[in-house]
């Protein structure tokens, strides 16, 4: 195919994802235009694809936006940042109007927000789009999650809907649907992450508590998680730490697991989310707690030093392992409830501070398939949201309100054990108190509130009449007898 050909859509960023998402598009039928900043990784990709048709290899902005067919499509895979400014402020005059920009990279959604505007005000269309599902999401099948210009879904969703993953009973319902305008698309991603993180965490600490409170060893967590992997907490996540478990190194015969150093990375998404929702007053702690936990990891010098000075208890669980074994269930499965219903509550706040109007249950089903979290248990989210549009928190709906109750005994009893043996678990524990608060119709804040007046005058409201008051608490202060 020449360079002067009609393309269905451009590719700049040759990184791995962007490298595996334009394979992934040109498996699907579609011709895709590609550009690397370094020439050599442009003719790299293109060599490694042999005579393959429908992939272009360009030299330059130019090259690539004429090698497309109008309305031209033209997604950037750059690191999100600076580097996007540049490229749409490079863009914009080599495009016409009804053009589409499309950001594909993890992008802080007011970015998004504000180049949805800039980019409309010069004529062209603007999507800024979730990719969650890492390399093999991207090759094979990733979830999507656009927004933007709600005109370029149109000219877009073709493309996006046959590379996403697919979910169903006949496997043929995209994991990708219009979000909503502007920078929703990226901020469901931001959720998403940071649901992932508290996943991930909940699940280190299930981890944690098995092996240092119940005693078992590799090959016996694989079985559990196998087991688990086939019930309620069927999710990928589950399912490769089964496998983590399982493997060796091969030049030690050591399992892996047990040499991998304990400090966390991350990127900052999770940071993101839990940033944004201090801003909009919800309660995510789950993911503020999965952010500290892999904080607290990464001070692995001072935690060395510190565990020859600290001391807590033996970690010894005095009970029955298999009954403990599905405790550590049942609490994983009830804090994972919370989880999300802290992920949803902070998307129903946010829709309503950017004027979204977001459909809850089809982004369950965006996320059922190609991400990091897809699990069998957001079929029963979409569910909840499908019975009720304007339900306030998942925990309120009737499957996760009974399920949560069947698993509270258990819960309580995990998090209650954890604390005498002495395993740290931030995620579970935030969790239930986050649970317990939200079911109490009265909490604490009223002797806050009291204390605030007391120092700061800063009023308060009563329970048997309407209006704002202040005390004179030094005035009125009694004598204590």
């Amino acid at each position: 195919m020449s360079k002067q050909a009609a393309c269905d859509v451009g590719l700049i960023g040759l990184a791995v994802m962007g490298e595996n998402l334009a394979l992934n598009i040109a498996s699907r039928g579609y011709s895709i235009a590609v550009f690397n900043r370094t020439t050599s990784v442009t003719d790299a990709f293109i060599a490694s694809r042999g005579t393959q048709p429908n992939v272009v290899g360009c030299h330059s902005l130019d090259d690539l936006v004429a090698a497309l067919k109008p309305p031209r499509k033209v997604m950037m895979m750059v690191k999100a940042g600076p580097a996007v400014d540049d490229l749409i402020k490079t863009l914009i005059p080599r495009l016409s109007k009804g053009d589409v920009i499309i950001d594909g990279g993890n992008t802080l959604f007011s970015d998004t927000e504000r180049r949805t505007r800039e980019v409309e005000a010069a004529g062209l269309l603007y999507v800024g789009t979730g990719v969650s599902g890492g390399e093999e999401g991207a090759l094979k099948g990733p979830s999507l999650m656009p927004g933007g210009s709600p005109s370029a879904w149109p000219l877009v969703k073709p493309i996006f809907q046959a590379i996403a993953a697919k979910v169903g009973p006949k496997g043929d319902i995209p994991c990708c649907d219009w979000v909503g305008p502007r920078g929703a698309g990226h901020y469901v991603k931001m959720v998403h992450n940071g649901i992932e993180y508290g996943d991930m965490q909940l699940i280190c600490e299930a981890y944690s508590l098995l092996k240092h409170g119940a005693g078992l060893t590799n090959p016996e967590l694989a079985k559990v998680f196998d087991s688990w992997n086939r019930g309620e907490l069927d999710s990928y996540l589950i399912e490769i730490t089964r496998d983590i478990f399982t493997v060796k190194d091969p030049a030690t015969g050591t399992f892996m697991v047990d040499l991998i150093l304990d400090k966390a990375g991350a990127k900052g998404t999770g940071k993101w989310m839990s940033q944004l929702a201090l801003d909009l007053g919800v309660p995510s702690t789950l993911v503020t707690e999965a952010v500290y936990a892999r904080c607290l990891s990464a001070l692995k010098e001072a935690r060395v030093r510190a565990s020859a000075v600290l001391k807590g208890p033996a970690k010894r669980n005095h009970g029955d392992r298999h009954t403990f074994v599905e405790q550590v269930r049942q609490g994983l499965y009830a804090s994972k409830i919370a989880s999300y219903a802290q992920g949803y509550v902070q998307l129903a706040a946010a829709a309503k501070e950017h004027d979204w109007p977001l459909d809850y249950g089809a982004i369950a089903m965006m996320w059922r398939g190609g991400c990091i979290i897809r699990a069998q248990f957001l079929e029963r989210i979409h569910e909840a949201y499908r019975a009720a549009p304007d339900l306030e928190n998942l925990m309120l709906a009737p499957y996760f309100t009974e399920a949560l109750a069947s698993a509270q005994d258990s819960w309580r009893h995990v998090v209650a054990t954890a604390a005498t043996i002495g395993v740290p678990v931030p995620a579970f524990m935030t969790a239930l108190a986050y649970y317990d608060g939200y079911r109490h119709a009265t909490l604490p804040a009223n002797l806050l509130q009291a204390q605030r007046d007391y120092f700061g005058a800063h009023t308060y409201e009563r329970t048997d009449k309407p209006g704002t008051y202040h005390t004179e608490w030094l005035d009125l202060r009694q004598p204590i007898s």
